[in-house]
């Protein structure tokens, strides 16, 4: 996809947790803040080790930043900033050098991959809803994690989905090629 593709993302007003607690994790939701619960250990433990990775691989081939839990501006009409657990963002998108802005603010830009740990506070629905919502703004692949399953899912869009196990191979298909990672790599106790 080409910069000239991409949808327009302009900056948002800061938006500053009702408590005061700049450090709270949250995402905006139609202008809302929603307080997101913490994750589990072992969902942190995943949400890393595919970070390491697709950092690692990013980094080999110059191709772009892999973050954990920033806080992205998806749509500045319904205002809405999601934080997934972990994306990629191509230099395609954002200039490797490019400043991201104070910190206080969403990055805006839409990641071309983003991998969310399901909890088991999740609910599925409000789940498929943020998927929709990725792929509306740009996000090109969704990929979901299911820790006591030992599955990830693949979305390359809202409705095409690939289900792999922990005895699959993933791979970073047309938004990270070469990128490979063994699934019982990633779900190792």
């Amino acid at each position: 996809m080409s910069l000239a593709t991409l949808p327009e993302v302009q900056a948002v007003p800061t938006v500053v947790p009702p408590n005061g607690d700049e450090d709270a994790f949250y995402e905006v939701v139609n202008g809302q803040y929603v307080e997101l619960p913490p994750m589990s250990t072992y969902s942190v433990v995943l949400a890393s080790r595919l970070l390491g990775r697709l950092d690692a691989h990013a980094e080999a081939k110059q191709s772009g930043q892999a973050v954990a839990e920033a806080l992205f501006g998806l749509n500045p009409q319904p205002r809405l900033r999601r934080r997934p657990d972990v994306a990629f963002v191509s230099y395609d998108r954002w200039p490797k050098g490019k400043h991201l802005g104070s910190a206080e603010n969403a990055w805006d830009v839409v990641p071309n991959l983003i991998a969310e740990t399901i909890s088991p506070s999740d609910f599925m629905e409000e789940v498929l809803e943020k998927i929709d919502e990725y792929f509306r703004a740009g996000v090109q692949l969704v990929w979901l994690i299911f820790p006591k399953q030992q599955q990830l899912h693949i979305y390359e869009s809202s409705t095409a989905i690939r289900v792999l196990t922990k005895d699959d191979l993933l791979d970073g298909g047309k938004v990270l090629p070469q990128f490979r990672l063994a699934l019982k790599d990633l779900f190792i106790e």
